[in-house]
């Protein structure tokens, strides 16, 4: 009983979630609708109410507006900068909820499995809340609690989110995001199974075995279930009061590398990809390697779409226009045109530049955010001159991770030879090696058997 009385995803639970999102999202749709028709709507200030209202909700339409901020065009620039914070700042349930999401998972008799455990949540994000605990052997741990009528709020937001989109492509048809809102419902509820995340996390400690730097909390599968994950605590600090405390450019430099290396092992060794970069989603050691955190957001590629990735590379910096159509078409554009390539490529340029200049430099020269933009803007516009594109699902995270650590690596402050930390790790490159690799781990991560991709 205390289960449905919590889960409840049945036409009531959506309800309530319809009536709380249906304002802000019609809201949104008459502010965009004015936005593109010229009408001043107080766009800061809004951005702002609905940042603050988004966050309130705690779960996915929040992290459909930070994956909307990330895309060229999706959205005005005020809403992509207030929806781009949108973070880990969501205020916690209380003990109450606690203690009946505990007895659902674990059984009545749960606090048997802990010396102690913290009432207080030590972290609160957009799809659960984290207590630390000590279990029974001494072990520290951290456990991740799914927060109520989740089912119900993916559905209900992701109807809002398609109404939304619709509203913005009678506006605005540069891009077609249909399969994007495909790809995110798609990860939306893969990140409502803690046990698929749990074999995520199996999957990114094979990943970066390798890499010492990098710590991947270990899941005890013994505590785990669909909506509560259990794992090693790990201790960090967070990178904006690193930051803060003040670096030298040694320790600037370990950070970036480590963060380079974490997020670009995984794609380009086994095919996967950490979907969401943010300054949440990892923490500082002492030693200035870096925890990474929540594992909600993988994503597995086909091999062939990482072959894509480094043949659009080669494109660019040999301006081989034909080798890049294959590239695209290999990451699942279609109906391209000699014209779409050329405004394809000037995105693809910008992200791929620090990657093909072989000396130490800023990830964006000047390390200025307003290059990008400009970059986004231009790109914009020759897609609505061109005719607009159809954003293939597997283009989505792989360009939000890019994007994201480009944000944290300007926020950093730091000067590195990209060129060089690239071509470490792709210099070997064999895509049947790396089918091979995925294959055992993916195989060894134990996956459900309802959800293994």
């Amino acid at each position: 009983m205390a289960e449905r009385d919590m889960d409840n995803s049945g036409v009531f639970g959506e309800l309530r979630r319809m009536v709380q999102t249906t304002g802000t999202v019609g809201g949104i749709a008459a502010r965009l609708a004015g936005h593109k028709i010229g009408i001043r709507s107080g766009g800061a200030s809004h951005a702002e109410d609905l940042k603050s209202i988004l966050g309130g909700l705690k779960g996915p339409l929040m992290k459909a507006a930070q994956l909307l901020s990330t895309i060229p065009g999706a959205l005005p620039d005020e809403y992509a900068e207030e929806l781009a914070q949108l973070q880990a700042n969501a205020p916690p349930m209380g003990w109450n909820f606690v203690r009946r999401r505990m007895t659902a998972e674990l059984g009545a008799g749960w606090e048997r499995n802990f010396r102690s455990f913290g009432r207080e949540a030590a972290a609160a994000a957009s799809l659960g809340q984290v207590h630390k605990a000590v279990l029974a052997d001494g072990r520290q741990v951290a456990c991740k609690l799914q927060y109520p009528d989740m089912n119900a709020a993916v559905e209900a937001d992701l109807r809002q989110f398609r109404m939304a989109i619709g509203v913005y492509h009678r506006l605005d048809n540069a891009i077609r995001q249909d399969d994007v809102v495909e790809e995110l419902a798609e990860r939306l509820r893969e990140e409502l199974d803690y046990l698929r995340e749990a074999a995520n996390m199996r999957l990114y400690r094979t990943a970066l075995a390798d890499c010492p730097e990098v710590t991947v909390p270990a899941p005890i599968d013994e505590l785990c279930t669909r909506r509560l994950l259990t794992m090693e605590w790990v201790n960090g600090r967070g990178l904006n009061a690193v930051i803060q405390e003040g670096l030298t450019e040694e320790q600037k430099q370990k950070i970036a590398r480590t963060l380079f290396r974490a997020w670009y092992v995984p794609l380009y060794q086994y095919g996967v990809v950490h979907g969401d970069p943010h300054m949440g989603n990892f923490t500082v050691r002492d030693d200035y390697g870096l925890n990474l955190l929540d594992f909600g957001a993988i994503r597995i590629f086909n091999p062939s779409f990482i072959k894509g990735n480094l043949d659009l590379y080669r494109a660019l910096q040999t301006k081989d226009k034909e080798l890049a159509t294959q590239a695209y078409a290999a990451w699942g554009f279609t109906d391209l045109t000699p014209e779409k390539i050329d405004v394809l490529n000037e995105w693809a340029g910008f992200l791929y530049e620090p990657l093909m200049d072989n000396r130490v430099r800023y990830i964006q020269e000047g390390n200025n955010p307003a290059l990008g933009r400009e970059i986004l803007s231009k790109v914009h516009e020759g897609l609505q001159r061109t005719g607009g594109v159809r954003l293939p699902r597997e283009f989505v995270l792989v360009d939000r991770s890019a994007v994201g650590l480009g944000s944290v690596f300007m926020r950093l402050k730091v000067k590195m030879n990209w060129y060089e930390l690239f071509h470490e790790i792709v210099q070997d490159f064999d895509e049947a090696a790396l089918a091979a690799r995925q294959k055992a781990a993916v195989e060894a991560a134990r996956f459900p058997a309802t959800s293994a991709s």
